[in-house]
């Protein structure tokens, strides 16, 4: 499993579905620049545990362009399985009207360029957080049946801005708003003053 924190995130040029529900078929991720970007990866369209975590990243879309964060879901699926998914209701296991884009990454390179693709068929849950340079800052990958946690998601959006803000690195249990800096007792806030 390749590692692309540090790395400049894999570019990709791919059709998409909009929050409009319209079809964008030159949908580009550099395009992004100057933004945050949660990129997600998930297996299918209409299976089980995804439906939950793109519906929960699309409510809490506001915290994440609160952020100047743009959120973007991938699968292997055309742009055409992910409109009929979205135009079927919540009731009838549909995700109903997303509101970030979600990619069709049909041939997958875009999955295999994050190293996320299981066994040439299906991208595992991936998530890559990137900055407004188009460096990965974190990547998550779960196996299909894990779920992710979207509060998580903003915490790292709000640490990595932090640290930006403030050269001060974020602890474990880390959250925007608490006092929760603890003196360091290995020195790595002074190293990452200097070098961060």
């Amino acid at each position: 499993m390749a590692t692309l924190v540090s790395k400049e995130a894999p570019d990709f040029t791919a059709s998409a579905v909009m929050p409009d529900g319209t079809f964008k078929d030159d949908f580009k991720l550099s395009d992004q620049r100057g933004k945050y970007v949660v990129l997600f990866f998930y297996p299918l369209d209409f299976t089980f545990v995804c439906p939950t975590e793109i519906v929960g990243f699309s409510t809490e879309v506001e915290e994440f362009k609160k952020r100047n964060t743009e959120v973007i879901g991938v699968s292997v699926d055309s742009k055409f399985s992910h409109l009929a998914w979205r135009n079927t209701d919540t009731k009838s296991g549909g995700i109903g009207n997303i509101q970030y884009p979600l990619v069709a990454d049909m041939d997958k390179s875009i999955s295999r360029n994050y190293d996320v693709l299981l066994g040439e068929s299906v991208a595992l849950r991936g998530l890559f957080l990137i900055d407004k340079n188009g460096i990965v800052q974190h990547q998550l990958i779960n196996n299909l049946p894990l779920g992710r946690n979207i509060q998580e998601a903003i915490r790292m959006v709000d640490a990595l801005q932090y640290f930006e803000a403030n050269g001060e690195v974020c602890p474990a249990n880390w959250e925007k708003g608490k006092d929760s800096m603890k003196p360091d007792p290995t020195g790595s806030q002074d190293y990452f003053k200097k070098h961060g």
